[in-house]
């Protein structure tokens, strides 16, 4: 094996936004955004950017960034986690997805 094939690969990680949708207008973004980032996963790093957009009616969406290694984090599990906060999110969108 050359030296070149020794050496591991980096990760390949990628960029996803997520848009979480809550029940009403009445709901704590900011404690609904501290559970989500209270998510752990092997792979899975918050950033620290996150957007509330205006959906009307006084709700607005939290629109939150994560970079993930793809071998180790599915998207989709960690959507399920998130929407374990049932009292909190209504639902949730992957708004983007962008390989690095």
């Amino acid at each position: 094996m050359s030296v070149k094939q020794k050496k591991a690969l980096p990760a390949e990680k990628s960029i996803v936004v997520l848009e979480v949708k809550p029940w009403d207008s009445d709901t704590d973004l900011d404690a609904m955004e501290a559970m989500i980032r209270g998510i752990e996963m092997d792979g899975l790093v918050w950033s620290k950017v996150a957007k509330r957009i205006p959906l009307g009616y006084g709700i607005e969406r939290l629109d939150i960034y994560a970079v993930v290694e793809n071998d180790k984090v599915s998207v989709e599990e960690l959507v399920e986690t998130i929407k374990v906060f049932e009292d909190y999110v209504q639902s949730v969108d992957e708004g983007a997805f962008v390989k690095l």
